[in-house]
């Protein structure tokens, strides 16, 4: 027998810029703490976000949307995902930014439109007749394939499930019996079978049931209570994948992709969104359902025109609206599509309409401390020395240049054989990689020379 080593499941984690977010770091009394969730400093702003969670929450924020100002750098982006995570683990976040409105294959008008569906969850509670318990006996009948006579498919089969109160041996089409085979169903599984649709789903490998010497099958206990029983299934699905249902189920597609393969329609009709939102407030109704809104976070927010901005400030006041979280980094500057200036570069009318929150730059203290948790979510060590100096290029260039640096000191330590960055490995980092300023001036040297 050759020597098998058990390993763990190998997990390629990818570290973003805002991974380590897990909250906006308040106490029970909504105060912000000075480090907490992974986020630092702002407190200001924090406690204002935690004060939009809390209208979210209780349904007040209908017809408002928040704006978060301030240089760049400063969280803006951290806090509109820490409003996410505060929200809840199934509430949507949904991230674009001001620029992906314009296409030259759908209006901007859609592309908000979809992003908004997206962001609005639908909790559906099912209570489906199930047959549910240990496989104890399996016979699988097959028969000649009405396709082709020389392949044998599953025609029928004979099953018998058990739970700790009784045994039920049931017959099943070729349907189930075909998901039995596939799935390699055996005694000993634990199964469940739709009664109404015949779906078959595998849970597991019953307790006391021994299996093959390299087995990866979760263990569960055998079912209680009767075979044949009645089960609630919660899902969470968004607007956009119920639109994109009814659209298929209505026929979306056209001749030509049915003969051709051509793409579907990319532009739901409104049909179709009215029908979907009707069916939604029915299952709500009818207590089946509920609305979970989550966040749609617009950054660069001033880079949207009028016309979007426009459909914004009237799409706030609908019912199925989610929480809109823009953020931007200019002051006083032209309103995109025409000539007319004003704060934010945004219409007046939708910055009456929006609650602003406002972040400032970090201190030195507050710098060093996020790049100590940014060290800690890449998994790499930062001698003193190191995170000195990363802390200087923070504060003198920016804070997203000291975390890049820090990102690429770790790889240049590793290829050295090192575990730890050193001060020697931001420096040279730090000289071959040159930050805005750096950038701008080698370009006003260099500007005769460049290619136009």
């Amino acid at each position: 027998m050759p020597e098998i080593e058990e390993i763990g499941p190998r997990r390629v984690e990818r570290v973003g810029a805002h991974s380590h977010v897990r909250g906006l770091g308040l106490d029970e009394n909504m105060k912000a703490l000075p480090v907490g969730d992974g986020l630092v400093g702002q407190l200001r702003a924090r406690e204002a976000a935690g004060l939009v969670v809390q209208m979210a929450r209780e349904g007040k924020l209908s017809g408002k949307a928040v704006l978060l100002a301030g240089p760049p750098g400063t969280g803006k982006t951290a806090i509109a995902l820490g409003i996410a995570r505060e929200l809840g683990e199934d509430v949507p976040f949904i991230q674009m930014s001001g620029s992906e409105i314009y296409s030259a294959e759908r209006k901007k008008t859609e592309v908000l439109m979809e992003a908004m569906r997206k962001a609005i969850g639908v909790r559906l509670k099912d209570i489906r007749r199930v047959y549910e318990g240990e496989v104890t006996s399996l016979d699988v009948k097959m028969g000649s394939s009405p396709f082709n006579p020389f392949v044998k498919v599953p025609q029928s089969a004979v099953i018998s499930l058990k739970t700790d109160e009784e045994e039920k041996t049931l017959k099943v089409g070729p349907n189930v019996a075909q998901q039995l085979v596939e799935m390699g169903v055996e005694e000993g599984d634990v199964i469940m079978i739709d009664a109404e649709s015949g779906r078959v789903s595998k849970i597991g490998r019953a307790e006391g049931r021994g299996g093959y010497d390299v087995d990866a099958v979760r263990t569960v206990s055998r079912p209680t209570g009767p075979v044949l029983k009645e089960k609630e299934f919660v899902y969470t699905m968004t607007l956009d994948d119920l639109d994109r249902l009814m659209a298929r189920r209505r026929g979306g597609g056209s001749i030509f992709s049915l003969l051709f393969g051509a793409a579907e329609e990319r532009e739901i009709d409104p049909e179709v969104r009215a029908a979907v939102d009707q069916q939604v407030m029915d299952w709500v109704n009818e207590g089946r359902g509920e609305i979970v809104p989550g966040v749609l976070f617009i950054d660069d927010a001033h880079l949207m025109d009028i016309e979007a901005l426009s459909f914004l400030s009237r799409a706030m006041e609908g019912e199925l609206v989610p929480i809109i979280v823009m953020a931007t980094n200019r002051g006083v500057t032209k309103i995109r599509g025409t000539d007319l200036t004003a704060p934010f570069g945004m219409p007046l009318d939708l910055l009456d309409r929006l609650v602003v929150i406002t972040t400032s730059k970090y201190s030195p203290e507050e710098i060093e401390e996020i790049l100590r948790i940014r060290a800690k979510e890449e998994k790499v060590k930062v001698e003193d020395g190191a995170l000195k100096l990363l802390r200087e290029l923070g504060a003198e260039k920016s804070l997203r240049y000291a975390v890049q640096i820090l990102s690429i000191a770790g790889v240049r330590a590793r290829a050295m054989g090192r575990e730890s960055i050193t001060e020697e490995d931001v420096r040279e980092v730090s000289e071959r990689f040159s930050d805005l300023r750096e950038a701008v001036e080698h370009l006003k040297k260099y500007e005769k020379e460049m290619l136009e």
